[in-house]
């Protein structure tokens, strides 16, 4: 059987690693797990020219949203987050869903950071909307604030905290410090956007899931860990989304988490070494 991971830009993915560990582990020699540059317009030319020994396709940016229109159907977690990030083979048919929820829950319970009476979320993309479905799935009920750079440009998450019937306030990121007493900060930023907040962070009560994981650890994790408060970073969720998928691709229950665990990690050690 075949998989692979498919995006744009793609030849970063840790997903290969992952799934690969995985396959090793559970014995299954006949399964392989490749990478494909992919953007949004080339999605459908390419799911129509895979056979039946294709089970199924890890999504990462720009193909999320793309692939709820194309998959033949999409799980209700999938549309009230707005992206499927997971296309599963399913008796010929292509099912979109998202195991970005399920490995930001799994992240965070692992650290013994579930359930928390209110936290924050920095970002409002894709992965904003994820967070807020994780966060709702651990328990939490309390109103989330989202705080973007640009208030504006929230549309996405606000659609999907509406669909998944949580109440969010939307605030401008630059009023942080109003906003940090919480539980738990989530920053869904990219690479080093969080890092310029360290301070107010480090000033804060509140714990840090930064979803970056490569620099790591960011500037804002070190800053929260120093203080002593618990951090987690985006490996961990990477990891847990990665072994749902396993799971639903495979069709086995019993998925290698640490077998999977160590490949991704020494994956990225032999990255930060300098060539």
């Amino acid at each position: 059987m075949r998989a692979a991971v498919l995006g744009s830009p793609v030849s970063h993915s840790l997903s290969p690693v992952l799934h690969t560990a995985a396959h090793t582990a559970m014995g299954l020699t006949d399964w392989s797990y490749g990478m494909h540059e992919c953007g949004e317009e080339d999605l459908a030319s390419f799911l129509a020219g895979l056979g039946g020994e294709w089970a199924g396709l890890s999504l990462t940016m720009p193909l999320k949203r793309r692939a709820l229109d194309l998959a033949d159907t999409v799980t209700g977690l999938a549309r009230q987050v707005g992206g499927a990030n997971t296309l599963v083979r399913r008796d010929g048919a292509w099912e979109g869903t998202n195991t970005d929820v399920a490995g930001i829950a799994a992240a965070l319970a692992e650290a013994g950071m579930g359930a928390p009476r209110g936290a924050v979320i920095l970002g409002a993309g894709a992965t904003a909307a994820s967070a807020l479905a994780a966060l709702r799935r651990l328990g939490l009920t309390s109103p989330v604030t989202v705080l973007a750079r640009d208030p504006a440009r929230t549309g996405e998450v606000a659609e999907a905290a509406r669909r998944l019937g949580h109440p969010i306030g939307i605030a401008p990121l630059s009023e942080l410090d109003e906003y940090l007493d919480v539980d738990l900060v989530v920053s869904s930023l990219p690479s080093g956007a969080a890092d310029h907040h360290a301070g107010r962070l480090a000033a804060s009560r509140a714990d840090l899931f930064d979803v970056v994981y490569s620099p790591w650890p960011t500037r804002a994790a070190t800053a929260v860990a120093a203080r002593g408060g618990r951090v987690v970073g985006g490996f961990p969720m990477l990891l847990h989304q990665a072994v749902e998928q396993v799971r639903l691709m495979t069709g086995i229950e019993d998925v290698p988490v640490e077998a999977m665990r160590r490949a991704g990690e020494a994956e990225l050690a032999r990255r930060a070494v300098p060539a």
